[in-house]
């Protein structure tokens, strides 16, 4: 994995929003319309270019495919996955969410926020595992990654990564135990990881379920719950063992994008168990109102020797661009206390995490914040490096 040996270089996590004609197609075909297969393969080629060529043209050193194949960051697995399927309507999802600390202290903000932006393509229904969990998407990553080769036709990004689930999203209703299923999913999950280390590409493992499990049962201690998360991150591990580090960045954020998140657990409480992910870099939020303070945590904590920071230095959460010298700010507030060689501007989440026809950050944002990052980092190095 490349390092800003020479200037601070840029990347995000990944999820961009899809073109309406694609999400039209992805649509029809989840809900089992009918619909032109060819055109729709084609389509998919076509954005991952798309977004690549902007991605490259904003100064966004990194880059990746957008996920532009996927109806969502997670629920792609329903079609690479044995085991795994619908078990509730869209309603009772909501329902469960509802359910959070986060909603019932804010009941009548989230009841908007989940029908605006729980509605993505398809029936976008609750899955879980209900059988046997096998990799039967082999063909499918395949196109993924010929798909993004396809695109640098002619452009020359530093470097190129794609992102796959962390296992443990799902629920289990099969599995004797939580561990059981942990390291089923873990296996079968492996094969992808594989797919795309063995196509030369940088792995991220996007990875939700770590803040999620740690808060899933309040009345536990907070050594109980460490205790619950280190079991999975052991199985995480698990699908990682014999790949190099320096092919794997990991990513975990808390699963909103906007909204009042007081609930979002302290990045103090779990950036031990994130160091313990068997990957080089590792990506987490920075950049959003809720978490923008700390960045102090690396006053006191040492950064183990060989790993990589990537701050979210623009957030996914508002359509407010950021101005170029706040970014350098935040750069260079990471890169003093780490060795700015070990630092990477990123972005706090992906931005259209979910494929739906109303993201919530404009596309037309996204670039624009894209572009504000660059030229942050350009600031940030001129500072760094005079």
């Amino acid at each position: 994995m490349k390092r800003s040996t020479k200037r601070i270089m840029t990347t995000h996590a990944g999820s961009l929003a899809r073109p309406k004609d694609l999400l039209e197609m992805m649509d029809a075909k989840l809900r089992g319309k009918p619909y032109d297969q060819e055109a729709y393969a084609n389509r998919i080629r076509g954005a991952v270019a798309e977004m690549v060529r902007q991605q490259v043209e904003c100064g966004v050193d990194i880059v990746t495919d957008g996920e532009q194949s996927k109806p969502s960051f997670n629920a792609y697995l329903v079609e690479r996955l044995t085991g795994i399927e619908p078990v509730a309507s869209s309603e009772e999802r909501i329902a469960a969410r509802m359910k959070t600390d986060e909603a019932r202290a804010f009941p009548e903000y989230y009841e908007k926020y989940f029908a605006e932006h729980m509605c993505g393509v398809g029936p976008n229904l609750p899955v879980a595992c209900t059988g046997p969990i096998t990799y039967k998407g082999q063909q499918a990553v395949q196109t993924d990654i010929e798909n993004l080769r396809a695109a640098f036709n002619g452009l020359s990004p530093e470097e190129v990564f794609m992102p796959a689930i962390a296992p443990g999203f799902f629920s289990n209703q099969y599995y004797r135990t939580e561990e059981e299923f942990q390291y089923a999913l873990a296996e079968a999950l492996r094969v992808e990881y594989l797919a795309i280390v063995d196509a030369g590409f940088i792995l991220q493992i996007d990875d939700p379920s770590l803040t999620r499990l740690y808060r899933t049962e309040p009345s536990l201690t907070v050594a109980e719950r460490v205790r619950d998360a280190e079991i999975y991150i052991e199985a995480l591990n698990h699908a990682l063992r014999g790949i190099p580090e320096a092919k794997i960045r990991y990513h975990t954020c808390y699963g909103i994008n906007e909204g009042p998140r007081v609930f979002d657990i302290p990045l103090k409480d779990i950036i031990g168990l994130m160091l313990k992910v068997n990957a080089e870099a590792i990506s987490f939020e920075a950049a959003n109102p809720r978490h923008e303070h700390e960045w102090r945590l690396w006053e006191n904590i040492k950064l183990p020797a060989g790993k990589i920071l990537i701050p979210g230095v623009i957030t996914h959460c508002s359509n407010i661009v950021e101005h170029p010298e706040l970014v350098a700010e935040r750069i260079i507030r990471y890169a003093k206390l780490v060795g700015r060689e070990n630092v990477i501007g990123g972005s706090d989440c992906g931005f259209s995490s979910q494929a739906t026809f109303t993201p919530e950050i404009h596309p037309t944002v996204v670039w624009a914040k894209f572009k504000a990052m660059a030229e942050g980092a350009k600031i940030a190095t001129k500072q760094l490096w005079s």
